[in-house]
């Protein structure tokens, strides 16, 4: 049979595979990510006893379906301590997934083919909404586009939201368009169940309500004159359903049960606790629907955790950390995660639009005008911490550039080569990366081995390294190495059998290292790329391995930890390990030993904000207020020296310890 006359869902169907191919082997290759055992722990306990309370940043559908492989198996539980919800889930998450799976990972295998549904269902969209709106050949460019795209290569193995809600973004979309160029039952069903899909995948679902006004004030101003008014009527009570739809199928996911907790538990902050701080419209609001029992309490709790999440996230972003968001993230990470080969068919995308051989402006408005609220939503929030937050443009801008390329190819031959050799572009750059999409950067920052120099987080080092370390320490026995690892201690590198001693990291803070750091080290120094560009502080000038930036490093692994080999003076992270320490000791009412460990912290590093703060706290409570205030006052002189925008983290709390 001639392949240029099978039909369009031949290809596509081929297309899928590959997909589900490539997310395999992906999976194959990557250890637990941040996030995903605190996804996995919630879903688990969800279906076993009911319990919305232990993740409720996110909404339970993605977790559900991710857990679907367990549901019959009666696993090692760990005792709930109560602890407040965060370090809950992530403790136990961690605990429960290597008590049950170890480092073969046969269980979060099974839960990442699971939950390598949603990428699926990603791409039929895809396939669906373009050949809907542009014709089979736009729908199949536009698959083929998203198959091999970086960003969603990378994240459609994990057990994590963000594939998830693309995907029902994206059909919300799609059964929009039908039901308002055909009104039927039928399409607002199934728009309302989509938008509650959503709703039920991240609360970024929200973000549906001002995308399908916008869209219905398109199909309005689009419409004859005279008909004009019966479309409206149609439409905002059109919308007017899908929103009840769309909350039923939400309240559905929580069992239709308003408490986060079965009897007996409660949230650890409650909801009143957590939102207390909320001013303004957002605490009227959150209040009134928790009074009413209008949403479920669970998910109000995520919205409110929303409001304090991007306070939280120092970030990383060209070569320098800040202590919050910036607006012009977005812009620069899209610049450097999109393959060159999308970012020009987008503008030959753009050449059409503007010459009007892309003349479907109405089904345009379905891209740019979700792409732009998404967009700006994202920028204005500054959750900085990835790409993966804004997935769902990936898939808006596959089905641009596949209308733009096929509004060109139907008028020259010309634009078929200029639009196959980008396409050639983008395949072949994804694909000399493969299966390192984490990482991915693109050829004019100077590909994926230098992402690191300029994002963080789950853009380059989501902590999915350790496999591959593992082989790597392997390969290189007999020879002492230490690791700084972006996720320690709430994934261990020991539980896959690497014997690395762990150096102290923005996060480390929580558990007292097992081994005490030396001031020189010898043999193997290992550091991802988060600590290494210390993504995770508020200031450049806290960075304990600032040095090793410049000097030239052995070799790398996935791009994203790095290898150096030889003598190191490492006492700025002995300092960093001690100043946790006293911070633990004190935390346990053990002032006299916290004393001990700030006192060599300084020791090793006398400027040090942290060190001294650590001193004074230790000596404030032995009750040396003398020598605790003249601490004070050096760490405060300290705090003064760091960038503007960080003191305020600093400088207040010092003050205040200062006051007679």
């Amino acid at each position: 049979m001639n392949r240029l006359k099978m039909p369009a869902w031949f290809f596509a169907g081929g297309l899928i595979l590959l997909q589900m191919i490539l997310v395999a082997i992906i999976v194959h290759g990557e250890s637990l990510t941040f996030d995903e055992g605190d996804h996995i722990f919630a879903g688990y306990m969800m279906w076993h006893s009911g319990d919305y309370g232990l993740n409720p940043e996110h909404p339970p559908l993605v977790k559900l379906v991710a857990t679907l492989p367990l549901l019959h198996k009666q696993l090692w539980v760990p005792e709930l301590k109560q602890r407040m919800f965060k370090a809950e889930a992530y403790r136990d998450g961690r605990d429960f997934m290597e008590r049950n799976d170890g480092p073969t990972h046969g269980l979060l295998f099974s839960m990442r083919l699971a939950a390598g549904v949603f990428a699926v269902g990603l791409s039929v969209m895809v396939f669906l909404m373009g050949s809907k709106l542009f014709g089979e050949s736009a729908g199949l460019v536009a698959l083929l586009l998203v198959v091999f795209e970086p960003n969603v290569l990378a994240n459609s193995d994990l057990v994590t939201t963000d594939v998830g809600v693309a995907c029902f973004f994206l059909a919300t979309i799609y059964c929009f368009y039908r039901f308002a160029r055909k009104p039927s039952v039928i399409g607002l069903s199934l728009t309302g169940v989509a938008a509650g899909l959503a709703l039920a995948s991240k609360h970024s679902g929200i973000l549906l309500a001002p995308m399908l006004l916008g869209l219905a004030l398109v199909e309005i101003a689009c419409a004859e004159r005279e008909r004009r008014k019966r479309i409206a009527g149609t439409l905002f009570g059109g919308l007017a359903a899908i929103v009840v739809l769309a909350v039923a199928v939400l309240w559905a996911f929580y069992g239709f049960r308003y408490a986060a907790r079965p009897a007996g538990l409660v949230l650890n902050p409650t909801l009143s606790e957590y939102a207390a701080p909320l001013t303004g419209v957002n605490s009227w609001v959150i209040s009134h629907l928790a009074r009413w029992h209008l949403l479920p309490e669970s998910y109000l709790m995520g919205i409110t955790d929303i409001h304090y999440a991007a306070q939280q996230y120092a970030i990383f972003l060209l070569g320098h950390d800040y202590p919050h968001g910036v607006w012009w993230y977005f812009p620069v990470a899209l610049s450097i995660k999109t393959t060159l080969g999308l970012i020009g068919l987008v503008v030959l995308a753009v050449i059409a639009l503007v010459s009007r051989r892309l003349r479907q402006r109405r089904e345009l408005a379905y891209l740019f005008v979700p792409g732009a609220i998404y967009l700006a939503a994202a920028i204005a929030s500054g959750m900085n911490i990835g790409t993966r937050h804004v997935l769902f443009l990936y898939p808006v801008a596959a089905l641009l550039a596949a209308a733009g390329l096929t509004a060109l190819a139907q008028h020259t031959q010309r634009w078929i080569w200029i639009g196959g050799a980008l396409v050639a572009c983008h395949v072949i750059s994804v694909m000399a990366v493969f299966p390192a999409e984490m990482a991915y950067g693109n050829e004019a920052w100077g590909g994926t081995a230098n992402t690191h120099k300029y994002l963080s987080d789950s853009s380059v080092d989501w902590a999915q390294q350790l496999p591959h370390i593992k082989q790597w320490v392997d390969a290189h026995p007999g020879e002492e190495c230490w690791l700084a690892y972006s996720a320690y201690p709430d994934l261990r590198p020991q539980a896959y059998g690497i014997p690395c001693h762990p150096l102290p990291t923005a996060h480390t803070g929580w558990e007292i290292l097992p081994v005490d750091v030396p001031e020189t080290i010898h043999g193997y120094l290992l550091l991802s790329a988060d600590d290494l560009e210390a993504c995770d502080w508020p200031s450049d000038q806290l960075n304990v391995f600032e040095r090793f930036r410049w000097m030239p490093m052995a070799e790398q692994i996935d791009h994203s930890v790095f290898v150096f080999h030889g003598d190191f003076d490492v006492h700025e992270a002995a300092a960093l390990a001690a100043v946790q320490k006293s911070n633990i000791l004190l935390r346990q009412k053990r002032p006299a030993e916290a004393l001990v460990a700030a006192q060599n912290a300084v020791a090793w590093q006398s400027d040090n904000l942290l060190a001294q703060t650590a001193l004074g706290d230790a000596q404030t409570a032995l009750g040396d207020k003398n020598s605790a205030r003249a601490a004070y006052q050096l760490a405060l002189a300290a705090a003064h020296r760091l960038e503007a925008d960080a003191q305020p983290l600093y400088v207040p709390d010092l003050e205040q310890k200062l006051l007679p």
